[in-house]
């Protein structure tokens, strides 16, 4: 039987024990003193043999014997304390109709009694730590929690051993169900995930009605690490799990059906090549100008969302040129435009050479207007407010390039409303050796509602 398990186990060690600790050291001494005297090995036979001589080994060995399990004995029979530390609890009810809250997951248990006593305790199949709460009703009740053993000389004190729970009705509701990307970064960076379709995009969230208000969205946690493979094409990835969250971001304790979903992960690579454009920062010492500006590299194949490099026309590189009066070599870093993930080049060497600067004005550069909100339209209150006049500083060679069409006077109209104002006038071009500036500094407009 079962019961009688833990007591097979208890003697069997308590031999082990004897055996090991006292036969088997008394027979290696005897074996030592045999071999030790080979010589008169006869006489030690004669004298083994005798009655006497067993009687006293055997009342020796009794003795030991006797101490040892006098020992274990005493030491079996003290009482003792024990913790378990975090036990589970476990509740029975009915699941598909209730939601119990305030019930606690986890308690500690202390067992008092012998020694003997707590190590059977220990060893028996049934610890379990029990509510039951299939005779309640919702509402707010106070529950004992108990140990299941199997010994009644064992006492026990379970910490909490008093719940208070509340118990609701368990309603359902359907909802959309969303997608959250976890760990992104680890796809390679010429890698973009282009699509991700959930085998569904409905579920159903189950608890109390006042947990289900809370929930403001359902999400789908993709993670990308567990991909399998990760090359361009549409893989699958099964057992997602999903989660509940509130206003907050909080995760929120309802049941979601079903609790796990698949979904076909689309991965791209989308590519772009584009020209690299040295932008030079600050102004050039008085009286000089760039006259050329030189890389070893001149275009760039960028890797990123399509609609980050949709927006892309080149791949700008700034360089400080602030006081510089003689030709210089610039090696600079290109960073990565905003959505760009890789760069087929991340670094550039710029030559810049100086040439004697001169002016150029260029006048009737037609003014445009940008960042106006579409409900409204604007006008220049006079003929002086539609178009300015620019003044070009650069050297000579690049200056007789310079078209009228290369030029842009725009005003930025960001946040204006409707009726007159004067607005500041600002000028730029294509060709970033050239310094552009308006004569006309400020324009006067009026804005009116379509």
């Amino acid at each position: 039987m079962k019961i009688f398990k833990p007591f097979r186990i208890f003697f069997r060690n308590i031999w082990k024990i004897i055996d090991r600790r006292i036969v088997v050291p008394i027979t290696k001494v005897v074996l030592w003193i045999s071999d030790s005297f080979k010589a008169s090995s006869k006489k030690i036979e004669r004298w083994l043999s005798k009655t006497n001589t067993l009687l006293f080994l055997s009342l020796f060995m009794a003795i030991i014997v006797f101490v040892v399990i006098d020992q274990k004995i005493l030491l079996f029979s003290e009482n003792s304390a024990e913790i378990l530390k975090e036990q589970p609890v476990r509740a029975t009810y009915n699941e598909e109709a209730y939601v119990v809250e305030g019930l606690p997951k986890k308690v500690d248990v202390t067992l008092i009694g012998r020694k003997a006593d707590l190590y059977f305790a220990k060893q028996s199949p049934s610890q379990d730590i029990t509510v039951d709460l299939s005779d309640l009703k919702p509402g707010m009740h106070k529950v004992n929690i108990k140990y299941n053993q199997i010994l009644p000389s064992i006492e026990y004190k379970v910490n909490p051993s008093v719940a208070t729970v509340m118990i609701y009705p368990k309603v359902s509701e359907t909802r959309t169900l969303d997608t959250d990307i976890l760990n992104q970064d680890s796809l390679d960076s010429k890698l973009v995930l282009k699509s991700v379709n959930l085998d569904t995009d409905k579920v159903v969230i189950k608890g109390a009605e006042h947990r289900l208000k809370e929930v403001s969205t359902v999400k789908a946690l993709v993670d990308i690490e567990d991909l399998v493979s990760q090359e361009e094409g549409t893989v699958e990835l099964n057992d997602i799990p999903l989660k509940a969250y509130d206003k907050n971001g909080d995760s929120v304790n309802v049941e979601i059906v079903p609790s796990k979903v698949s979904a076909d992960i689309t991965i791209d690579s989308p590519s772009k090549e584009l020209p690299i454009r040295v932008i030079p920062n600050g102004e050039i010492s008085f009286g000089y100008a760039i006259s050329e500006i030189t890389t070893n590299e001149s275009r760039v194949t960028v890797y990123g969302s399509e609609s980050a490099l949709d927006k892309l026309r080149y791949v700008p590189v700034y360089i400080d040129v602030k006081d510089l009066n003689t030709d210089r070599q610039y090696k600079q870093e290109i960073k990565r435009p905003v959505g760009v993930r890789s760069m087929s080049v991340n670094n550039i060497t710029i030559n810049v050479k100086l040439g004697k600067s001169v002016d150029k004005e260029v006048n009737d550069v037609s003014i445009e207007y940008r960042n106006l909100s579409d409900e409204y339209t604007v006008q220049g209150l006079s003929a002086a407010d539609t178009k300015v006049s620019v003044v070009l500083k650069g050297v000579n060679t690049v200056l007789d390039t310079i078209k009228t069409e290369d030029i842009t006077a725009y005003l930025d109209l960001d946040g204006y409303t409707e009726g007159e104002h004067e607005v500041p006038v600002e000028v730029e071009g294509e060709d970033v050796r050239i310094q552009y500036i308006p004569k006309t500094k400020k324009v006067k407009i009026k804005i009116v509602k379509k």
